[in-house]
């Protein structure tokens, strides 16, 4: 497996050299594409760092989680598990801060210790991941994205619960 990366290297010189591609030339114009794509992605990821922080340290998420925990115990999620799945699509350092906490006091083993675990690993930081993506675009309706993969991982949540209460 050492060998991988190595090889593609050299896989992509011969072809460069089969088709007389000036490799360093090529490779500083892709670096400098590069680091223009990372500065036009520094303020999207600064605004979602910030609204992260805010959310957390205002005392929103702790207010918010206490009043969707009712209705996300009608869907099958444990209500102490309210918090981590409102911060998950924010923050993954977040999220599994709430989840050592959870292993923690509940026990790895117990019903809501599985139920985090699983939330945790079969959903997304989405903020993140739609802030990086859509940095490089000027496109509109961003909208209908966002709302799918919001649906998605709220569905992907219940999911989750629903498993780890089978199993």
């Amino acid at each position: 497996m050492s060998a991988v990366i190595p090889a593609v290297f050299v896989a992509v010189f011969i072809a460069a050299a089969a088709k007389k591609v000036n490799v360093f030339s090529s490779f500083a114009a892709g670096a400098g594409e590069g680091i223009k794509f990372t500065v036009s992605l520094l303020p999207m990821l600064a605004a979602v760092f910030m609204m992260c922080e805010l959310f957390e340290n205002s005392g929103l998420a702790d207010a918010l989680a206490r009043a969707l925990g009712p209705v996300l115990g009608f869907f099958g999620i444990p209500q102490e598990l309210a918090k981590l799945a409102l911060i998950k699509p924010f923050s993954g350092s977040g999220s599994l801060t709430l989840l050592t906490d959870v292993f923690s006091r509940y026990g790895a083993d117990s019903y809501v210790s599985r139920c985090a675990a699983t939330i945790y690993a079969s959903s997304e930081t989405v903020f993140y991941v739609f802030a990086v993506y859509f940095a490089g675009t000027d496109r509109r309706g961003r909208a209908l994205p966002l709302a799918v993969v919001i649906i998605s991982s709220a569905l992907g949540t219940v999911l989750a619960c629903a498993l780890c209460r089978v199993l």
